[in-house]
């Protein structure tokens, strides 16, 4: 029995409008094939959110054709036909003789795809940067006649500027990420495990809000005292106790677009310290988020911000956040210092302002925003406060 076509998170006409960028571009760089493998601009491209990127599988977006051809492991390929908007014919799975196979791999399966099509010796584009060495060794050795183009950057610049639609998919991401945070309100206490606290957070990152369920579980940071001079830690076998500080990292998922939010609780009152780092941050999120409109730069927006907290006597070291979409980091800008991107209409940032000053001390607040014709939009909701519980 055949699996069946499910339900789209983005019309037809979407993905082909996607599609006929990504042409345009390779028109640009006189490519005919274009190998996608990062995960995330499969995602983009297909509607495809399974986790198989883990073995090698490649979407071949030809210039002439209307739809792309999607190579993955064999099992996975049902998941491709209920997921994606490709039609039936263009998911191809290969046999499992190439998993765990030191001589071949799935990617043999992506370059004899390519061999049949007659496109392996025209214009190539590549993703080498999400390819290893030897990968890439292989597509040069099995097409010598190629020209291989770097087009590591390609789909992830297009996919910069988001629709109206994807827009309303990030609305719904982060009014989870917004609930998961209140949550995180109710049931930091005292004498709580922090994998119970965890437990509530993820139940509610799942059933969702405003009727949308989250679809998948990004990263969660949860650095408890006296883990808060840290960024990346998960929780620990601990309760939580009088006095403790809590900075926690967590982002809504929708059909793979995530919008993120940090937010820092006190267990009691705050020291001085903390209570003047969270008033110096509001102030530099207020201004930074004033800077954001169409034309402005990502330096100009993290300048806002270190100018402010400067004037505060505070520094913050690390960059003031990132460009967010599919699978949370975009890697196409960063709002720092010296990042001349131009900001544009429909982009979307994690305005991230952890500040991690010692190793035992840290503070964490951000906001995931839109960039609109006129100026910004804050996506997430949460209230902007250091919630003493």
């Amino acid at each position: 029995m055949a699996i069946s076509k499910g339900p789209q998170a983005f019309p037809r006409t979407e993905f082909l409008r996607r599609l006929s960028a990504v042409k345009s571009e390779m028109a640009k760089r006189e490519i005919d094939a274009l190998i996608v493998n990062n995960s995330s601009n499969i995602t983009y491209l297909t509607g495809y959110t399974a986790r198989s990127g883990y073995v090698p599988q490649g979407l071949l977006v030809s210039r002439h054709e209307e739809e792309p051809t999607f190579i993955l492991r064999r099992q996975d390929a049902p998941a491709a036909i209920h997921q994606t908007f490709l039609n039936r014919g263009k998911v191809i799975g290969y046999p499992e003789t190439l998993i765990g196979n030191p001589d071949k791999d799935g990617f043999d399966a992506v370059i004899d795809c390519l061999h049949e099509l007659g496109l392996a010796s025209r214009g190539l584009g590549l993703e080498l940067g999400y390819l290893s060495a030897q990968s890439a060794e292989k597509f040069k050795a099995r097409m010598p006649n190629a020209r291989i183009v770097d087009c590591s950057k390609a789909v992830a610049e297009i996919r910069s500027i988001k629709s109206d639609l994807e827009i309303v998919i990030m609305r719904e991401a982060a009014a989870i990420a917004d609930a998961a945070i209140m949550r995180a309100a109710e049931v930091i206490r005292p004498g709580v495990r922090e994998a119970d606290v965890m437990a509530e957070i993820a139940a509610t990152l799942a059933r969702g809000a405003n009727g949308k369920p989250g679809t998948d579980f990004a990263s969660m940071f949860f650095c408890s005292s006296p883990r808060t001079g840290t960024c990346h830690i998960r929780w620990s076998d601990d309760i939580i106790r009088d006095g403790s500080q809590v900075n926690l990292e967590l982002g809504g998922v929708r059909h793979g677009y995530v919008a993120a939010i940090m937010r820092t609780f006190s267990v009691g009152a705050p020291s001085d310290r903390l209570r003047r780092l969270h008033e110096a941050e509001l102030a530099g999120l207020e201004v930074a988020l004033n800077a954001v409109q169409p034309g402005a730069t990502c330096s100009d927006v993290a300048n806002a911000f270190y100018r402010t907290i400067e004037k505060c006597g505070f520094k913050k070291d690390s960059r003031c956040g990132y460009a967010i979409g599919i699978d949370w980091t975009e890697p196409t800008a960063s709002l720092k210092d010296g990042d001349m991107t131009e900001l544009k209409t429909n982009m979307t940032f994690h305005l991230m302002l952890g500040n991690w000053i010692d190793e035992d001390f840290g503070y964490v607040i951000s906001e995931t925003f839109r960039v609109t014709e006129s100026g910004v939009e804050v996506l997430t909701s949460a209230p902007r406060k250091l919630f003493e519980l």
